[in-house]
């Protein structure tokens, strides 16, 4: 899977079009001047979302209703076009200049994303960790989206109803016959929630065990809401019994609290919990493991490797760990890497094409010196 091209017009401050080298893409220039803008306009085209914020309009030119990112995406013979667009608080999305289905546009173009933001999956809250697997399990399987989308309404309509009989004192027989239907939908999408993450922690596990570009004794553990209150193997039965014993809990609570939206998932090194005992050296290295676990799981699964972006190289790892990694991911990914070093460019550029950035724009291009000279527009 390579990523020929990208056009940004209006988004940030971007506009014109890169085409990428094949390998190793180095994004240079000063802060400030839209490096990570471009690795978060093709994590834009890949994901529909954006790596820095949730409100997708922030993203557009200020003063400007609209801004668009395409790019054109090879995969063995195949080439397609894929495009999102952003207006106001809408986006659409389209492939070939078709409109396409969410479920069938996230297959098109797979990335995986190194960042500072990134870094809340190993010392943040259970959430970011949530979405790390969520991530890894669609990038396997578009369809779990709708899955996801589907259990997340299914939670909205069930605490409407559990607030609603908070506010008019509703009992708690009456309020049970509301949430039954509701429930009845939870218990099953949860169960394919459950087993879809369970499923790809084994996984992940296995590529760790096995060993990657740095020894290191990391695994990660999936930990339900549910564990030890009952036998996690008979998970729709034990989930179905847990929200019939605990609707006092969630009436007088106002929310559903049973169910994968409170699950978590452990980083452990040598057994210990990184987000609590790991040093910030430590949750880098735990973190990037992870992301090449990642795309070893992908590739083992599509038979080819997906897109990697890795902002700020320089603040986050070591001149050393950036040499050790760069061997271990040529000749596999297609990686984009932004630095304001101009001495990575210089150690690097034999085997990189090299993009010099400054208001958005790339003012001056080195291509890798075996390849064909990018064109820039």
């Amino acid at each position: 899977m390579i990523l020929e091209s990208i056009e940004a017009h209006q988004f940030r401050n971007l506009n014109g079009t890169i085409f990428w080298g094949s390998g190793l893409n180095i994004i240079f220039g000063n802060n400030g001047q839209g490096k990570t803008n471009w690795l978060e306009g093709i994590y834009l085209l890949s994901r529909t979302k954006s790596f820095r914020t949730q409100r997708l309009q922030e993203s557009i030119r200020f003063g400007l209703e609209m801004a668009f990112v395409r790019g054109k995406v090879s995969s063995g013979e195949i080439q397609r076009e894929m495009q999102i667009t952003l207006q106001g608080k809408t986006k659409s999305i389209s492939v070939n200049d078709k409109r396409e289905q969410l479920v069938r546009y996230l297959g098109q173009l797979q990335v995986f994303a190194f960042t500072a933001d990134e870094l809340e999956v190993v010392r943040g809250m259970p959430e970011a960790r949530r979405r790390f697997l969520d991530r890894g399990v669609a990038s396997l399987r578009p369809a779990y989206v709708q899955t996801l989308s589907s259990y997340k309404k299914v939670i909205k309509q069930k605490n409407r109803i559990l607030q609603d009989s908070v506010e008019t004192g509703l009992g708690l027989a009456e309020t049970e016959d509301l949430v039954a239907p509701w429930n009845e939908q939870l218990v099953n999408l949860a169960h394919q929630i459950h087993e879809s993450r369970t499923d790809y922690i084994g996984r992940i596990n296995e590529v760790l065990e096995r060993g990657l570009f740095e020894r290191r004794e990391i695994q990660i553990r999936y930990v339900s809401a549910l564990e030890h209150k009952g036998d996690l193997h008979n998970y729709k039965s034990l989930l179905d019994r847990r929200l019939r014993l605990r609707l006092d809990v969630e009436l007088s609570a106002g929310r559903a609290l049973i169910g994968p939206h409170r699950d978590d998932l452990e980083i452990l090194l040598e057994g210990h919990e990184m987000r609590i005992y790991g040093s910030a050296g430590q949750q880098r290295s735990a973190l990037l493991l992870l992301d090449l676990a990642a795309i070893s799981v992908y590739n083992s699964q599509h038979h080819e490797y997906p897109l990697f972006l890795i902002d700020d190289v320089d603040s986050e790892l070591d001149e050393k760990r950036i040499n050790t990694l760069l061997e271990y991911l040529e000749g596999r990914t297609q990686t984009f890497i932004t630095t304001s070093k101009r001495s990575h460019v210089q150690t690097f550029i034999s085997r990189a094409s090299v993009y010099e950035i400054e208001g958005g724009k790339v003012t001056n291009s080195e291509p890798k010196r075996d390849s064909v000279s990018p064109v820039l527009a």
